[in-house]
C-alpha cells in the first residue's frame, strides 16, 4: 500500500512538472509578426548572446537614426538545434557587428525580435529554420 502511494504522489509530482513546461512553451508566431509586414533586418554590436533552453537569444545594441543606442533582443532556436547549425560561443564574441533578419515582436513598443538568419560581418551565415543554413550543415 505504501509503494503505489508513493509511485501515485511521483506521478502526480511529475504532472505538475510537465504541465507547467507544456504552459510555458509558446508558438513564436505567438509573440512575433511573422507576416511579409513583420519582417526586418537589423544591424549591430553583439552584447551579449545566451545559449539557455528552451531558446536562446542574442542580444545587441544598434544606433538609431538620431545617434541613440537601442539595446534589441532576438529569440533564437534551441541551443543544440543552433550549434547544429553551425554556431559556438567562440564564432561570435561581444563586440562582433551582425546583421540578424527576422520577424519583429507584435508589441512595436519593444525592441524585440525572432531571429531567422545572422550574418557575422565577414559574411558567415547562421540560420534557424529549416535545412542546415550554418557552416555546420552537411
Amino acid at each position: 500500500m505504501k509503494k503505489s502511494g508513493s509511485f501515485a504522489f511521483a506521478a502526480a509530482l511529475a504532472a505538475v512538472a510537465w504541465a507547467g513546461v507544456a504552459i510555458a512553451h509558446h508558438s513564436f508566431a505567438a509573440a512575433y509578426d511573422t507576416t511579409e509586414a513583420g519582417a526586418i533586418s537589423i544591424t549591430g554590436r553583439i552584447v551579449n548572446v545566451r545559449l539557455t533552453n528552451p531558446h536562446s537569444f542574442f542580444f545587441l545594441d544598434v544606433e538609431g537614426e538620431n545617434g541613440e543606442v537601442v539595446r534589441w533582443s532576438f529569440e533564437a532556436g534551441t541551443p543544440g538545434g543552433m550549434l547544429r547549425n553551425g554556431y559556438s560561443p567562440d564564432v561570435i564574441k561581444t563586440g562582433d557587428v551582425v546583421t540578424i533578419t527576422g520577424f519583429r515582436a507584435h508589441d512595436r513598443t519593444k525592441p524585440n525580435g525572432m531571429l531567422r538568419q545572422l550574418v557575422t560581418s565577414d559574411g558567415t551565415v547562421f540560420g534557424m529554420f529549416g535545412p542546415q543554413e550554418g557552416p555546420g550543415a552537411r
